[in-house]
């Protein structure tokens, strides 16, 4: 693997360059997923996490996306967000955050009722204390009980009221983009995307999203994990790791998985940076083109040496797209990206509105 890393103009000193907005305020291409700092067994250090969140900014990365759900109720992004403004105050100003709610309270189970909601966002809002305001909360999963238009009606009261600067969803259907929309302004739409997961190119996710002018949120850009180095064979994954239990990663499906990482270290090597640049380039580069809307990819990570790997910058030529779209032509991905209950909750719809 190539050691060169390309620098960003961001991490050079220099502000954001571009033009994306998310409740008004003006993000980075690339933005930052902190999932990893709270939700794990054994969790960074406060230490080690504040020094990869202060890289993350350093770097440009000033769009952070967290979880309530993200850890327990006691310990979950929101308190390390508490944590990390109370020390440094002067980056509150600087950072754009969105929080995915609308959990039940400990349950990866969706409830997207007036009441669940709204202790959702207020929770959210407590925990924060006033340390940062909550520029996005964002329905993590779609209730399969209520109608989305109920859920977003609440969230907007917070809006209105200027409590919360704008809502988001994540993991639903087009049909449910489009019935949200109607109802409230819809800032971003988070989903999993990568070289791996490419369904909203082809299930209308997408589509509605450019039609609408509505960001999407790329969440898991390296492929959980494929592109960062670390992983190589199923016994490289910690034995308290959430990759343990999903389809792709186990032994009778890695193998044809990670033929692509093969493939794509060829280019890196090529190019001089590191495959995982290869990946979050080419997740940026679908968002430039027609009829594609916006999109932002949110790679994670707990140490400061890979947020800056993340936020090297590496242009894909026309022949080095065509390559890539000629490979993915080729490779058959194995595996679901969620097995069991996980998996009933992707690409959510919501009953009509009566």
């Amino acid at each position: 693997m190539a050691s060169v890393i390309n620098k960003t103009k961001s991490a050079l000193g220099m502000q954001p360059s571009s033009d994306i907005k998310l409740a008004g305020h003006k993000v980075h291409s690339t933005g930052y997923g902190l999932m990893g700092l709270t939700w794990r067994a054994n969790p960074p250090s406060q230490e080690q996490s504040f020094a990869a969140m202060k890289a993350a900014l350093d770097a440009g990365a000033n769009f952070w996306n967290g979880g309530e759900l993200y850890g327990t109720p006691e310990r979950n992004s929101l308190h390390l967000l508490n944590e990390y403004f109370s020390e440094n105050p002067s980056d509150a100003n600087k950072v754009v955050i969105s929080i995915k709610g609308g959990l039940k309270p400990g349950e990866m189970a969706p409830d997207g009722s007036p009441e669940n909601t709204r202790r959702s966002i207020e929770e959210c809002l407590r925990v924060l204390d006033g340390k940062k305001t909550l520029d996005l909360w964002e329905a993590a999963r779609v209730d399969p009980n209520t109608p989305i238009e109920v859920t977003m009606r609440e969230a907007a009261k917070f809006v209105q009221s200027g409590q919360l600067g704008g809502i988001s969803l994540s993991e639903c259907s087009a049909n449910t983009i489009r019935r949200a929309a109607k109802v409230a302004k819809i800032e971003a739409v988070e989903v999993e995307f990568s070289l791996w997961s490419t369904e909203i190119l082809s299930n209308g996710v997408a589509e509605a999203c450019a039609e609408l002018g509505i960001p999407i949120v790329a969440y898991s850009p390296l492929g959980r994990g494929f592109l960062t180095g670390q992983i190589k064979k199923p016994e490289d994954i910690p034995e308290d790791d959430l990759r343990r239990g999903q389809p792709r990663f186990q032994p009778e499906n890695f193998d044809q998985n990670f033929k692509l990482v093969e493939e794509l270290e060829k280019i890196a090597n090529h190019k001089g940076c590191t495959p995982g640049q290869v990946g979050i380039a080419w997740v940026k580069e679908q968002g430039k083109k027609d009829g594609m809307p916006t999109i932002i990819p949110i790679p994670g990570a707990s140490s400061a040496e890979r947020v800056r790997e993340n936020m090297g910058e590496v242009e894909l030529s026309e022949n080095d797209m065509k390559e890539i779209d000629s490979l993915l032509e080729e490779f058959e991905v194995k595996g679901d990206r969620y097995g069991g209950h996980g998996a009933k909750l992707l690409w959510g719809d919501t009953p009509e509105e009566k």
